[in-house]
C-alpha cells in the first residue's frame, strides 16, 4: 500500500459552498451533532473528487475513511443537494431577458452511462434496448440544455431515455416555457434540425428540398448565419464535460444522469460567480 498527498484542483470556497448546503440539509433531517462518519466538509470533498477525478467510488471511501456503502450513501446526499438548487426554468429565461440576451440555444446530448436491461417498443413495433440511443450508438440518458448565446450553460432538464428523440424530449420538458418566452419576452430560441417543427420562437436551419432543388440564397444566407450563432451552443456541453470528469461516463443509474448532469450545472454556475 502507498500513501501520497494530493491536491484537488477546484476552489476552497466552492467546497465550503457545498459543505453549507451539507449542513443545511443534515439540520433539516435533524441529524445529531457527532453521529456522521465525516464533517461536511468531509463529505463535500469526497464529493468534488467524484465529480471532479471521476474517481472510484470504493477508492473514495477507503481514502475517506468510510465505508462503500457509507461512500454511496453520502455522495447521493452531494448529488440530490446540489440538484435542488439547479436553476428554474422560467426563472432562467426572465433573467437571460433581463441580462439583454438576443437569444437562448437549446441542445441536446446523451450522456453516456452503463447498460441498463429494459425494454421498449419503437415506433416501428420492434422492441428496443430503452436507454440505447440510435444516434449516439450508445447507451446513455437524453439531457436537453438551454446556453446562452456564447455557449454558457443556463439550465438542463431531467432525463430521458438515450432512445427518445431530442424533439420528443424537448416538447416534455423545455418547449412550452420557449412559447412563452418568444411571446412574452420576445426571447427567441435558436436549435439545430433535429428540432425541426418545435414551433413559435424556435428558429432552425431550412433543410434542403428531397426533390433535388437547391434552396435560394436568401435561405441559405439565413441558414449559414442561424448555424453560426447556434454552433457557440456546442461550448455548453463541453464545458461540463471537461470540468467535471464523472459525466463522461456515469456508472450510476441511468435515472440518476439529471441530477448528477444538474449537480455539475450548480457547481459550474458557482465557480462562474452567478451563485454565491
Amino acid at each position: 500500500m502507498i500513501t501520497y498527498r494530493a491536491t484537488l484542483d477546484v476552489p476552497r470556497e466552492l467546497a465550503q459552498y457545498l459543505g453549507r448546503l451539507l449542513r443545511a440539509e443534515r439540520r433539516d433531517r435533524g441529524t445529531r451533532t457527532g453521529t456522521r462518519a465525516l464533517t461536511c466538509y468531509g463529505q463535500a470533498v469526497l464529493g468534488l473528487r467524484w465529480f471532479r477525478q471521476r474517481g472510484d467510488v470504493a477508492a473514495l471511501a477507503r481514502d475517506h475513511g468510510i465505508s462503500r456503502a457509507t461512500g454511496y450513501r453520502y455522495l447521493d446526499e452531494v448529488v440530490a443537494v446540489l440538484a435542488d438548487r439547479a436553476p428554474d426554468l422560467h426563472e432562467v429565461l426572465e433573467r437571460a431577458k433581463n441580462d439583454g440576451l438576443a437569444h437562448v440555444i437549446l441542445d441536446g446530448k446523451i450522456f453516456s452511462a452503463d447498460r441498463l436491461a429494459e425494454k421498449t417498443t419503437s415506433v416501428k413495433g420492434k422492441q428496443i434496448d430503452l436507454w440505447y440511443s440510435g444516434k449516439a450508438h450508445e447507451h446513455g440518458g437524453n439531457i436537453q440544455a438551454l446556453l446562452a448565446p456564447d455557449g454558457f450553460p443556463l439550465w438542463i432538464s431531467d432525463v430521458e431515455p438515450g432512445s427518445v428523440h431530442d424533439l420528443t424530449a424537448a416538447r416534455e420538458h423545455v418547449l412550452g416555457a420557449l412559447y412563452w418566452a418568444a411571446s412574452r419576452l420576445d426571447l427567441p430560441t435558436l436549435a439545430d434540425n433535429g428540432y425541426d417543427g418545435a414551433g413559435i420562437g424556435v428558429f432552425t436551419p431550412v433543410k434542403q428540398p428531397a426533390d433535388g432543388q437547391t434552396l435560394d440564397v436568401d435561405t441559405r444566407t439565413r441558414n449559414a448565419l442561424l448555424r453560426g450563432l447556434r454552433c457557440l451552443g456546442e461550448r455548453g456541453f463541453a464545458l461540463l464535460t471537461g470540468r467535471w470528469r464523472s459525466l463522461r461516463h456515469i456508472t450510476a443509474s441511468p435515472r440518476k444522469i439529471g441530477d448528477i448532469v444538474k449537480a455539475a450545472l450548480v457547481l459550474t454556475h458557482f465557480e462562474h460567480g452567478r451563485i454565491t
